[in-house]
Formats: structure tokens, C-alpha cells, sequence
């Protein structure tokens, strides 16, 4: 049955049952569907970012695509992300950026990452990403299942905290990204060509050998697997400061 002719679900689970084999396109157009306005896009502008901004492209160009810009991105990531949204088309990226008064009382001398990574992250992505969600319903991202660790088991749909996460190529492995890309002609991230198949922010991110699993340079030499937007909480912004993101 296809999507538009059910009612609309009521929870991440009967999305799940009824979207986990479909073809990423067909995800996309059921969270709009479902969700309209109230969607958003989570992007990284990252390694394999390209193709989900190309398909959601395709479906509604004026998507809401929230990008982190952490501070601490390479300056490729930056210009990688003003080049791909200008091709694709996209019309509405908003760069979130974490608030200055969170900075100057966590981490004012910006190397917090050196003693506490996820304090760092906390700051300069969660914060920031769960003020911004306040806005909307549903979000999009761009995990795969194999990305491995806690991805494996990553459902189609899920529910995450107020929102409804949709991970439209979680079924998808490397040879149908890499097909993807090579059927559209998608710019690669400058940086994948010097052995970053992950890209974060520089201080932890790290070139990885040919055939090492493709997180590997995320915090290396750490137990750390995810910087925090992917992890179940209830996060609460300070009471003391302001400003926007």
C-alpha cells in the first residue's frame, strides 16, 4: 500500500514497520508527507553527505537543512558546504553555531576537546542542535548501518526524544553510495582524498588506513563512538545564558 494512501501513523514504530525495506526517496516523501513544514535535515556537509542532500533535494528543495558549525570544522568542511548547497539547490541551510556565552563559561580557551570530549561536543553540537529541533517535528539524517558500533541496529524510523528521526539510507551500504554519487556526478568533500572517509571537527578527527572501518578517525584511541545528537537524553541549556545559536 503505498504511503499516501494510509492514514497518518501515530508513532515511529508503525513508520518503521511500514517504511524499513523502502527506497530512500520513498522515506523522505513519507516524512514530508507526514510531517511537512515541521521536517528538518540534519547534515554534517561530511564524507557521504552529498547523497542525502541530493535525494532530499529532489523531493523539497526548501527543506530546513541545519548544519553544525562547531567552530573547530576544517575549513574545507566550510567551503565543501557552501559549494553543495549552491549545486543542489538547497535553499534554506542554517548554520548553528554554539552560543558565545556557553563558550566563554565551558570551554573559553577552546580546548576543552583535549580533556573532555564529550563536554566539548555537548557545547558545540547538542546544545545548539536541540534548540534548533525545538522548531520542528521530524528530522532527517544520514546514518547507515554500516557505520557499525550502536548503528547496526539502526531502525528506518525512530523516535528521539520529541522528534521522529528518519535515517532514509540506514539499509544502504558503500557500493550503493558510491553508485549513487557516480550516477550523479556529486562532488566528494576535498578531504576524502587524503584517507578521511569521517569527517568532524579537526582536533578529533584522524586520516584512517584503506580498509579500516569508516569511523575509525573519529576520536581515535577513544572509547567515544558518537558525538551526542544520536543518543537519547534530555538536554537543558544552562539558565544563565542567552543568546542566540
Amino acid at each position: 500500500m503505498a504511503f499516501d494512501q494510509l492514514e497518518r501513523p501515530t508513532s515511529a514504530a508503525l513508520l518503521d514497520a511500514e517504511l524499513r525495506s523502502a527506497h530512500p526517496t520513498t522515506i523522505i516523501e513519507a516524512a514530508v508527507a507526514t510531517f511537512g513544514e515541521r521536517l528538518a535535515l540534519v547534515s554534517s556537509f561530511g564524507a557521504e553527505s552529498a547523497v542525502l542532500l541530493h535525494l532530499a533535494a529532489q523531493v523539497k528543495r526548501d527543506i530546513p537543512v541545519l548544519f553544525l558549525d562547531t567552530g573547530m570544522l576544517f575549513g574545507q568542511t566550510l567551503d565543501y558546504r557552501r559549494q553543495l548547497a549552491s549545486k543542489l539547490g538547497l535553499t534554506d541551510v542554517r548554520d548553528l553555531r554554539p552560543r558565545f556565552q556557553d563558550l566563554a563559561v565551558g570551554d573559553p580557551d577552546a580546548n576543552l576537546w583535549k580533556t573532555d570530549t564529550d563536554a566539548c561536543c555537548n557545547i558545540r553540537k547538542v546544545l545548539p542542535l536541540d534548540r534548533a529541533l525545538e522548531g520542528f517535528d521530524g528530522w532527517l539524517t544520514g546514518r547507515k548501518r554500516f557505520h557499525g558500533g550502536d548503528r547496526l541496529r539502526l531502525a528506518v524510523v525512530e523516535q528521539a526524544d520529541h522528534q521522529v528521526k528518519f535515517n532514509p539510507l540506514a539499509n544502504w551500504g558503500k557500493e550503493e553510495l558510491d553508485a549513487y554519487v557516480a550516477r550523479h556526478d556529486l562532488p566528494a568533500h576535498p578531504l576524502v582524498a587524503q584517507g578521511f572517509p569521517s569527517i568532524g571537527c579537526w582536533p578529533c578527527t584522524s586520516p584512517v588506513e584503506e580498509g579500516a572501518d569508516v569511523r575509525a578517525g573519529r576520536w581515535a584511541g577513544q572509547d567515544k563512538t558518537e558525538c551526542g545528537i544520536h543518543v537519547a537524553r534530555a538536554h537543558v541549556a544552562p539558565t544563565n545564558v542567552g543568546g542566540d545559536i
